[in-house]
């Protein structure tokens, strides 16, 4: 029996409600539509310490903050055969889980375009992606016949996006050929520094280096400085994060690499709870930034285009702004591939 089709009206509403109810619980509110996540805020983290009370009220507030009706219709006002009527097709979702509900932006893309959702969910993120869907769910029941969720085997799907690293990428290649897929892969950040950013801009820097302990693709991992730059002065700036120190994940990684720098007598800058390492790798271990110091003007973009199939995006003066690399619109795609467009263009209205 065919599911009954939902208006694209009602998908931008129940989605748009959802959204409040992440901004709701993320400003501490236990009741209603926000009731399911306020449940998991503190207890999450006990089966994934890194999911932190207040890694997951970041991670609501910008999926909340996302998920209105003006910026749900500006978004696919883009997209305009989003609002034809269409056969839904099944799309098969590999969710990646190193920071909270790093999935949700492909379940939201495949559920507005009006298509089935069969996700395989992370083990590490299963609470709080479940409790999105069952938010949805309540809200508009027509999503039900809509959404399949399993921590297992995908089977019975048209279209896939798998999100891994570079070594499950390889399986997901090989496994799904037959396929029409989007594979991702790792990706990291950079921030171009031109030596006039202002202590806001350079505190708001720590935000996007420390925020879900760096562990997320659109985390800045390397810094490009001027030369000549002090860069002893950064961590000044990034007070607040102090804290993670007393993360016990985060202070044994920290210590590790500290003492492995000591062991091969590795020059770096120590501030207690973040080591600052001149060194050209994108790929920095936790609790460690790396950077860079550039001579000519213009030479990190250039090196930034060189390398933008590894890179998820670029913070400063020119480019995203600081702060706001770990609170991406709608239309910001993960490896900057257009989701929408892709579904479009596979499923076809018939």
């Amino acid at each position: 029996m065919k599911s009954q089709k939902i208006p694209q009206e009602q998908r931008i509403g129940a989605f748009a409600a959802l959204g409040q109810a992440m901004r709701d619980s993320a400003a501490g509110i236990t009741s209603g539509n926000a009731g399911l996540f306020a449940g998991l805020i503190d207890t999450v983290r006990l089966s994934n310490p890194w999911f932190t009370p207040g890694n997951i009220r970041r991670a609501l507030d910008s999926a909340g903050r996302a998920l209105t009706v003006e910026k749900l219709t500006g978004w696919l006002s883009g997209y305009p055969e989003t609002f034809d009527d269409r056969e839904p097709c099944t799309v098969g979702v590999v969710m990646a889980g190193n920071i909270p509900l790093v999935g949700f932006h492909d379940l939201l893309c495949v559920l507005i375009t009006g298509n089935r959702l069969q996700a395989k969910l992370s083990t590490k993120d299963e609470p709080l992606m479940r409790a999105a869907v069952d938010t949805l769910v309540s809200l508009e029941p027509g999503f039900k016949d809509y959404i399949q969720l399993t921590t297992g085997n995908l089977s019975g799907f048209d279209i896939v996006i798998a999100t891994g690293s570079n070594n499950t990428s390889r399986y997901f290649e090989y496994y799904f050929r037959n396929i029409p897929s989007v594979i991702r892969r790792n990706r990291n950040s950079i921030a171009i520094l031109d030596g006039t950013e202002t202590a806001v801009e350079l505190a708001l820097l720590g935000d996007d280096i420390f925020s879900y302990f760096g562990l997320g693709c659109r985390n800045v991992s390397k810094l490009y400085i001027p030369a000549g730059y002090d860069v002893t002065r950064l961590p000044d700036f990034w007070k607040r994060w102090e804290n993670l120190r007393d993360h016990y994940k985060y202070a044994v990684n920290y210590d590790h690499n500290k003492a492995v720098m000591i062991v091969n007598r590795d020059p770096f800058t120590d501030a207690g709870f973040v080591i600052l390492r001149q060194d050209a790798s994108l790929t920095p271990p936790m609790a460690v930034v790396n950077y860079e110091f550039y001579d000519v003007p213009g030479s990190p973009e250039r090196e930034a285009e060189r390398l933008k199939s590894g890179l998820q995006c670029v913070a400063g003066h020119g480019h995203i702004p600081f702060g706001k690399s770990q609170q991406p619109e709608l239309w910001d795609y993960a490896d900057n591939i257009d989701i929408i467009s892709f579904l479009l263009k596979i499923n076809p209205i018939r």
